[in-house]
């Protein structure tokens, strides 16, 4: 798919003549041929342009830069959780920009570069645009940890753990897109007399090269704190199995006085001992005898301490404290 943009009072419009700016996403074999011909785009240059695993460089020569950047793929329900990062590819000559993606972008959705005149400050915009795309979607996974975590401290299962691990693999995707990133952008300030870019627009990208330096940051405290907490997760997930064992356990106890007494002899056998007595007095008499035994089988455990719960010991503590 080809879309062609242009400048008008600042900005960057849509335009079908005359545009300065060409954005191919997903290019079909006959737009690869125009890429390789009409607009000069080496071969190569191309396939990394839509490998998602290649890594981040800027190659000028003659009068043409080329960009391979790391950029999030498009979040969708199949994913899963699952976070990952593609390539993208700036090709940059004198008046013109062309912009090869696999995915569909809002690469002009940034607010950071306001008026634009021309393809330099449309690259810029672009960069600026890369680094806001990293941003919302590690707001977006810091979210979803939230939520995972408050789901885990309730959780005896490994499903949302997992999900958790999904999470923490996508910020290792993120981490070494950015990282890449940071490479070249360095790398582009380095070489902007080269890639003719005025004075203002060099202080322009200083400002994006510490705004991804931020945004890698952020990604390596999100992963850092994602991995150093995972074993806890793990814990807890354990320890919440333990206490659902633990209460299982303590209703079997107390049941189990019941159980041996009921089965003793058998019911017809106790019927035959009561059989000068009501059915239903007998019966009733022993309902509450069995009553009586698992309260104080209740009772035994509790003043062991064996029925009480992790909840219970702060309270309890507090209201000694009171006391």
């Amino acid at each position: 798919m080809l879309e062609t943009y242009g400048f008008e009072d600042g900005r960057v419009m849509q335009r079908s003549e005359g545009a300065q700016v060409l954005v191919f996403t997903a290019p079909t074999e006959g737009e690869r041929a125009r890429l390789a011909g009409e607009l000069g785009v080496d071969e190569h240059d191309l396939r990394s342009a839509l490998d998602p695993d290649e890594l981040g460089r800027l190659e000028v020569s003659g009068s043409m830069a080329t960009l391979i950047l790391k950029v999030p793929r498009n979040f969708t329900s199949e994913d899963q959780l699952l976070f990952t990062v593609t390539s993208m590819g700036l090709f940059v000559s004198a008046r013109r920009l062309v912009v090869v993606t696999t995915d569909e972008l809002d690469i002009f959705d940034d607010r950071n570069i306001k008026r634009v005149a021309n393809v330099r400050d449309a690259l810029l915009k672009i960069l600026y645009g890369v680094i806001a795309h990293f941003l919302g979607h590690l707001k977006v996974i810091n979210m979803l940890s939230e939520s995972l975590e408050k789901r885990i401290n309730a959780s005896m299962g490994n499903r949302y753990l997992l999900d958790m691990f999904t999470l923490e693999k996508s910020l290792v995707y993120f981490v070494n897109g950015i990282s890449s990133n940071q490479m070249v952008l360095e790398k582009m300030l380095a070489q902007a007399a080269r890639l003719k870019l005025s004075k203002a627009q060099a202080q322009t990208l200083e400002d994006i090269v510490i705004e991804n330096q931020q945004c890698s940051k952020q990604a390596e405290i999100y992963s850092n704190i994602l991995t150093g907490l995972m074993d806890a997760r793990g814990s807890v997930v354990n320890n919440n199995l333990s206490v659902l064992m633990k209460r299982l356990t303590v209703i079997s106890v107390i049941f189990m006085p019941m159980n041996v007494l009921a089965g003793m002899g058998g019911m017809s056998e106790f019927s035959s001992w009561t059989r000068s007595v009501p059915w239903w007095l007998a019966y009733s008499l022993f309902g509450f005898f069995l009553c009586l035994v698992g309260l104080a089988t209740y009772w035994v455990l509790r003043k062991t301490g064996l029925e009480r719960s992790e909840g219970e010991a702060p309270r309890e503590r507090i209201r000694r404290l009171r006391g």
